[in-house]
């Protein structure tokens, strides 16, 4: 559905106007605008069913724009590859607008995703950022957590940034060591996910914990339990690997295996 490749020989088509982490809502009920005429200064994107489609970012969002969490939320799983990449195309655009080496105005390149600044030569590609989500567990139970940033009653894998010099399998120990004071033995990995609030990768793991002794660390975390599964509290959207990872582990408990493939 999804094409990556710029649409640069266009300059007529669909265009997602951007703004702020909102989304202009298009004339069918989805982000899509109608056909139209690209000026200079739109950013090319990719192409959506072989139709070019194009960036615009804006400085304002209108009142009735929906953030990119609802509409990741309304509509199909097969949208969020575009609106991830609009999300995060925007981002970087809106961020990146002056060198980061001089300070420099810089120019939008068109063959590719790049900012060049003609005064030092520095060229800026969009920031991806790696992460770990991890959903620790012991036996059947999961361990979810409360971020203070949360709305009420909602629980969630643990996650955090990889550190410079550090491996995706390393951030998966500290982490779950600083947030929740649990070491954890064997880990596995299971997928990854683009996540454009702004701009990580997320980079998914199952991991088992040595013990169920809980020690939050008060600050990134507000609250953590183990949960099992015929009590559970509210879980991420569906959209998020977050829920992926814990809606595999719940299949993997009625089906009556472990992730290793051995009976409980």
């Amino acid at each position: 559905m999804l094409r990556r490749e710029l649409p640069v020989d266009n300059a007529y088509g669909r265009v997602i106007r951007v703004a702020a982490g909102r989304i202009a809502p298009g004339a069918d009920d989805t982000p899509l605008q109608a056909e139209q005429a690209w000026p200079e200064s739109i950013q090319p994107l990719a192409y959506w069913h072989d139709e070019p489609i194009a960036l615009s970012v804006e400085e304002e969002p209108g009142e009735d724009w929906p953030d990119g969490r609802q509409w990741l939320a309304r509509m199909p799983e097969s949208w969020y590859p575009l609106l991830s990449t609009a999300l995060q195309v925007a981002s970087w655009i809106r961020d990146h607008r002056y060198c980061g080496r001089c300070g420099a105005r810089a120019s939008r390149l068109d063959a590719e995703f790049a900012m060049h600044c003609e005064h030092c030569g520095h060229r800026n590609y969009p920031r991806i950022s790696p992460c770990i989500i991890t959903l620790v567990t012991h036996g059947d139970a999961m361990l979810l957590a409360r971020s203070p940033r949360f709305p009420p009653g909602r629980y969630s894998t643990l996650a955090g940034f990889i550190e410079p010099g550090e491996s995706a399998e390393e951030a998966v120990h500290r982490e779950v060591h600083e947030e929740v004071g649990i070491s954890v033995g064997r880990i596995r990995y299971y997928r990854s996910q683009a996540w454009p609030f702004p701009h990580a990768l997320m980079l998914g793991f199952f991991a088992e914990a040595a013990s169920r002794h809980i020690r939050i660390d008060g600050v990134e975390i507000a609250d953590a339990a183990w949960f099992l599964p015929g009590r559970l509290p509210q879980l991420p959207p569906p959209y998020s690997i977050s829920r992926a990872l814990i809606e595999t582990h719940l299949a993997e408990v009625a089906g009556g295996t472990n992730r290793h493939g051995k009976l409980n």
